[in-house]
């Protein structure tokens, strides 16, 4: 007879954490005790950060900080409620109708979390019969989303991150009669490579499928006036479907899609992260409100992005280090081995320095690295010294 099985075995028998955490280089949950954008403060010491996805630094911008106040004082704290009952006030029609402008779409819907979107978009759309089809590289919540899709009876494949070939491939093997959506980060977060949208769309229409761009890391950091990756190609009006979220270069939180007034109206009226969800406070959409303002007023913020970060790109390239192809905001030092980019994440704490850690299972084995990623508002020493420790701990290491 076998013996009974305890639920929370596997709890019991994960000691990674606690391991990583005995050897003193544990890089997750550590929190910030004070923020200014691109120095921060960890139990009072003092560190650039060179891992936060605040693009164009507006969580620190006081326009957008006090347009937060000013929603709480006149709203309250919560909308105490989903946006399909009582949790809509006048903000969250003023900010669809102003992103559904900008992103020259003719509608918007909010969702209260980035995650939320892809899971009221893409179940809600594909169901029994028919395909999610997913880059491999796709954010996580792309993948959990296509699951909750294939609970309902539809069906998920992937192909190679970015591989048209293999896109076309999958394509031809789903029925013609099938509905199909491609779904691909406009640009990937590990990486911050940028996809192969002009074919993409190509395939799109060769056979048939409809397009979903996740384009959470690509706004404000490259497009017309940073309206993202389908501005950069000038395919707007062939991709059927942008999300994105607010945790980036908006500077708050939620989500949204934009797409068709007939989609979107369904996808209003079926989601249920949306039906089922409290809506995005009123401080969080007062907050995007003013950074949208900000993003269309000064261009010169998403310029100095893009210089900032082309600089410690070509600084690191120039010392000898092997990057992850990217031209945007993000820039990923490979490392290829858990141990020592645990340790090295750890020297550049320890030297004033904060990165991401990228380890297994978030990579294949052989691609561990160190994300870092910037701000327009890091200047050029906070740069240089993100430049010179990296330098210093890369020969120490034998990485360089």
């Amino acid at each position: 007879m076998n013996k009974p099985k305890d639920l929370f075995k596997k709890c019991y028998d994960f000691t990674l954490a606690d391991d990583v955490k005995a050897q003193g280089i544990y890089p997750f949950f550590h929190p910030i005790d004070e923020t200014e954008g691109p120095v921060v403060s960890f139990d009072g010491k003092q560190l650039i950060m060179a891992g936060s996805n605040n693009y164009l630094g507006l969580t620190s911008d006081s326009r957008v900080k006090d347009a937060s106040i000013k929603a709480i004082k006149k709203y309250g704290t919560s909308c105490s409620g989903s946006r399909y009952m009582t949790g809509t006030v006048n903000l969250h029609i003023e900010l669809e109708e102003k992103l559904a402008d900008y992103f020259e779409k003719e509608r918007c819907l909010l969702f209260s979390t980035g995650y939320q979107t892809g899971q009221g978009v893409i179940p809600t759309l594909v169901q029994r019969g028919e395909y999610v089809v997913s880059d491999k590289d796709n954010h996580a919540s792309l993948v959990a989303a296509s699951i909750m899709a294939v609970g309902q009876s539809a069906k998920f494949v992937r192909y190679g991150h970015n591989s048209m070939e293999d896109l076309e491939r999958v394509l031809q093997t789903i029925p013609e009669s099938a509905g199909k959506l491609i779904v691909s980060d406009g640009v990937f977060s590990v990486s911050g490579e940028i996809v192969d949208l002009e074919q993409l769309v190509a395939l799109a229409k060769k056979y048939h499928a409809r397009i979903l761009i996740d384009d959470a890391h690509a706004v404000g950091v490259i497009g017309r006036d940073g309206r993202g990756t389908p501005s950069e190609f000038d395919l707007v009006d062939d991709v059927d479907l942008i999300m994105g979220t607010f945790s980036k270069t908006f500077g708050s939180l939620g989500g949204y899609v934009v797409g068709e007034r007939s989609v979107i109206n369904y996808i209003k009226h079926n989601a249920s992260s949306l039906i089922f969800s409290a809506s995005p406070t009123p401080a969080s959409v007062a907050a995007v409100l003013a950074s949208l303002e900000i993003l269309k007023n000064e261009p010169e913020l998403m310029e100095r992005l893009i210089r900032n970060t082309d600089y410690v790109r070509q600084g690191l390239k120039n010392a000898g280090f092997k990057l992850m192809p990217s031209r945007t905001a993000i820039v990923s030092v490979i490392i290829g081995d858990q141990m020592k980019t645990l340790v090295f994440w750890k020297k550049l704490f320890d030297a004033g320095v904060y990165v991401n850690a990228f380890i297994r299972p978030g990579v294949m084995p052989g691609h561990e690295a160190l994300r870092t990623s910037f701000m327009a508002t890091h200047e050029t020493e906070h740069l240089d010294k993100v430049i010179t420790e990296f330098c210093t701990i890369g020969k120490e290491l034998g990485i360089i």
